[in-house]
């Protein structure tokens, strides 16, 4: 069981965005005292729900500022990048945090942000499958190219390369610096073996994960096809993510890859929730319901469409109370019964738990202190 706090940098009504931001931060401070395997941060534009813009560069600051939680983006939206661009942050913060970084990626929505960013309604509707491929070229190859109706470009260098071998041969340092390797092409100071593979243990040999947000049929396809794990929402009961994973398993299967890869990659795979302790589960359930909605009101409600497409909202109370139906909402004991009974069900062993329901900085920091100190332990 591997457990981690989802942080949005929501902004609660009457807060200001410095105030959403710093709790972001001494959060991710709070989940590494507590023993916590991750923190997931969120990304959005141009709306109160989260004033985080860039999930990578928010990663950057607080992998700088602890020495051994994992950070992941969940998630980098690829409608509104470019995948080269996204693909050199995710390399450069994996190599130098040594491999404490995992990218999540997903497609985003119909918003506004598509116009602003100049993909527009293409890049959501068509173009995911294509950035993904792209950024992954870059993040597994030496050279990437782009051959897509998006993206067309020459062949260039990938640098920094996210997975490189431990030594360079003379063909391979030419590929490195960018060189066409002709026959009579020397480098006599270097070594002429093949390349070995990295070092055993080495958290940064393999590159950086990618994760795959997954809330459609097509997603899951996608991801599937591509050997990525998913990344499940929060609005997602066991019931449905069985339904994905089964789904998943089908379309692995069609591509006819092995048994042991897809228990591997399996493991990966991480469900969204939220996480809410206290000493009774009334009070648990009260302290979201007083918060999240206005939360969700005022911060989903700012959300325009690119092309003016009609848009429908959950009752953010309703909403509020199906999440605390779903998760890990109540005492400890419940905390862990409930993700226990979602790990038994489903076989999925990560969690990034949404720890700042409450708004209140105090709150969500005593909130994941408990989390570690008194949920974690049961899970073991």
């Amino acid at each position: 069981m591997r457990v981690g706090a989802f942080l949005l940098s929501a902004q609660f009504p009457g807060q200001r965005h410095a105030q959403a931001l710093e709790r972001t931060v001494a959060a991710t401070m709070a989940a590494e005292r507590a023993g916590l395997d991750a923190v997931w941060l969120a990304e959005h534009h141009f709306v109160p729900y989260g004033v985080c813009p860039n999930a990578a560069t928010l990663a950057a600051l607080l992998l700088g500022r602890t020495r051994r939680i994992q950070l992941g983006t969940a998630v980098s939206v690829l409608s509104t990048t470019h995948p080269v661009a996204l693909g050199e942050q995710a390399a450069l913060l994996h190599l130098t945090s040594g491999g404490r970084f995992t990218l999540g990626v997903g497609r985003g929505g119909p918003w506004i942000d598509l116009a602003v960013f100049g993909g527009g309604v293409a890049a959501y509707e068509q173009g995911f499958a294509e950035r993904l491929d792209l950024l992954l070229s870059f993040l597994r190859g030496s050279r990437v190219r782009g051959d897509g109706p998006q993206f067309s470009f020459p062949e260039v260098a990938v640098v920094p390369r996210a997975v490189e071998p431990a030594r360079l041969s003379g063909t391979e340092l030419a590929d490195w610096l960018g060189l066409r390797a002709e026959p009579a092409l020397r480098f006599p100071r270097q070594r002429t073996e093949p390349g070995t593979a990295p070092p055993t243990g080495d958290p940064s040999a393999a590159g950086p994960p990618v994760v795959v947000a997954c809330t459609s049929p097509a997603s899951v396809e996608l991801a599937a096809r591509r050997g990525l794990p998913m990344l499940l929402g929060m609005h997602s009961g066991d019931e449905d993510k069985q339904l994905m994973l089964a789904a998943y398993r089908s379309a692995w299967r069609a591509c006819g890859r092995g048994e042991e890869q897809l228990a591997r990659v399996e493991r990966e795979h991480v469900a969204a929730g939220v996480a809410q302790v206290a000493d009774r589960t009334p009070a648990a359930r009260s302290t979201l319901l007083r918060a999240m909605p206005g939360w969700f009101e005022y911060g989903l409600g700012a959300h325009r469409t690119v092309d003016g497409r009609e848009r429908k909202m959950r009752d953010p109370y309703a909403y509020t109370e199906l999440l605390c139906d779903l998760h890990a909402v109540g005492t400890p004991r419940q905390c862990s019964d409930r993700l226990l009974s979602t790990a038994e069900r489903t076989g999925i062993r990560r969690f990034a738990l949404l720890a700042e329901g409450s708004g209140d900085h105090a709150g969500t920091l005593e909130n994941i202190a408990r989390l570690g100190a008194e949920v974690l332990p049961q899970l073991s």
